[in-house]
C-alpha cells in the first residue's frame, strides 16, 4: 500500500473519534451549508456577468470563470456527504471506478482554475491601477483565450489523477485512492510525492508570492497616488472611495484564498511526506479534518466578496431579482469609478 493510503488506513484507526454521531453530524451540516452557498453564490455571479452590461470587463470575466470553475468542486463536498452517512461505494461496479476519478479530478480541475483567474485578476487590477493611462494589460477581446487557457492548464496538470486514481479495500470497505494506481500507471521510476510537490509549488507557492507581489505594487501606488486639481470634495471623495474599494477587495481576495488553503496544503504535504515509520496522532487526524472544511469553505467565499466589494453586483442581483418577481422599477446610477469594478 502507498503512502497516502498507509496514511488514510492511520486516520481511520480514530474510528472512536470520526465515527461518533456528534462528528458525522456537525460534518454533513457544515458541507450542506458550503455546498448550498457555493452553488447559490457562485451560479449567481455566472448569471449576473452574464445579464449584467456593466459587468462585462475582463476583471468580470475572470471572477465569472472562476465561479463556474468553483462549481465543479461540489462534487467532492457531496462525496464527503456520503462518506459522512456512511453510504459505501458500489463495489465491483463501473459507477464506483468512474465516480472514484471524477471526485479526484474535477475537483483538482476546479482548484487550478480558480488559482489561475486569482492571478489574472491580480494582473488586470495592477494595470488597471499602477498603469491607468495605458491600454489594458488583459483587453477583453483576448478574455476568452485566457479563460481557455486556465481550463487547458487545469485539465492537462489534473489528467494524472484520472489514470491513477481507483478504489482500494481498505478495512474491509472500498475507499477512493487518488494515487493507488500511480506506479502502474507511470512507472515504478515515477513518483507520486514529487508531482504533489511540484503542484503544490506550481500552484500554490509561486501564486501567492505573485499575488503578494502585484498586489503591495497596487498598495503603494494607490498611497503614493496624487490627482492635480483636484479641487472639487466630490472627486476627492470618489477617489479615496475608489482607493478603499481597490485595497479591500485585493486584501481580501489573498487572505481568503491563503486562509484558507495553508492549512490544507500544509497538512496534505505533512500526509505526503510522512516516513513509512510515523504514526499521527488522533488530534493531528482530527485537525486535517478541519483544513478540509476551511479549504472548501473557500469555494463560498468567493462570491460573498464580489456582493461584499461591488455595488454592481447587489444592484446586478437586484434587478434580477426584481426582474423575476415581475417588478419594473429605476435603479439608482452609480459612479463611474465604482463600474470599475
Amino acid at each position: 500500500m502507498n503512502s497516502t493510503a498507509n496514511a488514510s488506513s492511520e486516520i481511520g484507526k480514530c474510528s472512536s473519534l470520526f465515527s461518533s454521531k456528534a462528528f458525522n453530524i456537525g460534518g454533513i451540516v457544515a458541507l450542506c451549508l458550503i455546498l448550498l452557498v457555493t452553488l447559490a453564490g457562485n451560479s449567481l455571479i455566472v448569471m449576473l456577468v452574464y445579464k449584467t452590461p456593466n459587468l462585462r470587463k475582463p476583471i468580470n470575466y475572470f471572477i465569472a470563470n472562476m465561479a463556474s470553475s468553483d462549481l465543479l468542486f461540489i462534487l467532492y463536498m457531496c462525496h464527503g456527504i456520503l462518506a459522512r452517512l456512511n453510504i459505501s461505494w458500489i463495489i465491483g461496479s463501473q459507477f464506483g471506478q468512474a465516480f472514484c476519478k471524477l471526485i479526484t479530478f474535477l475537483p483538482a480541475v476546479s482548484t487550478f482554475t480558480s488559482i489561475q483567474n486569482l492571478i489574472l485578476i491580480a494582473v488586470d487590477r495592477f494595470g488597471a491601477v499602477v498603469f491607468p493611462l495605458r491600454s489594458p494589460l488583459i483587453r477583453s477581446k483576448l478574455c476568452p483565450f485566457f479563460i481557455l487557457a486556465t481550463w487547458i492548464v487545469a485539465v492537462a496538470v489534473s489528467s494524472p489523477y484520472v489514470f491513477a486514481a481507483k478504489l482500494v479495500e481498505n478495512s474491509g470497505r472500498k475507499q477512493c485512492d487518488r494515487n493507488a494506481g500511480w506506479n502502474e500507471a507511470f512507472g515504478e521510476f515515477s513518483s507520486y510525492q514529487d508531482f504533489t510537490i511540484v503542484i503544490f509549488i506550481l500552484f500554490f507557492y509561486i501564486p501567492v508570492l505573485l499575488l503578494v507581489i502585484l498586489y503591495s505594487f497596487i498598495f503603494i501606488k494607490l498611497k503614493e497616488q496624487v490627482h492635480p486639481g483636484e479641487h472639487s470634495s466630490n472627486i476627492e471623495q470618489q477617489r479615496q472611495r475608489r482607493n478603499r474599494n481597490v485595497l479591500n477587495m485585493s486584501i481580501a481576495i489573498i487572505s481568503v484564498f491563503v486562509f484558507c488553503w495553508t492549512p490544507f496544503i500544509t497538512s496534505k504535504l505533512i500526509l505526503v511526506y510522512r516516513s513509512s515509520s510515523t504514526h499521527f496522532s488522533c488530534s493531528f487526524s482530527h485537525d486535517y479534518h478541519v483544513t478540509y472544511y476551511i479549504a472548501a469553505a473557500y469555494f463560498a467565499l468567493n462570491p460573498i466578496i464580489c456582493f461584499a466589494f461591488s455595488s454592481n453586483y447587489r444592484l446586478g442581483l437586484k434587478r434580477l431579482i426584481n426582474s423575476s418577481s415581475g417588478v419594473q422599477h429605476e435603479c439608482l446610477m452609480v459612479d463611474n469609478v465604482l463600474n470599475t469594478y
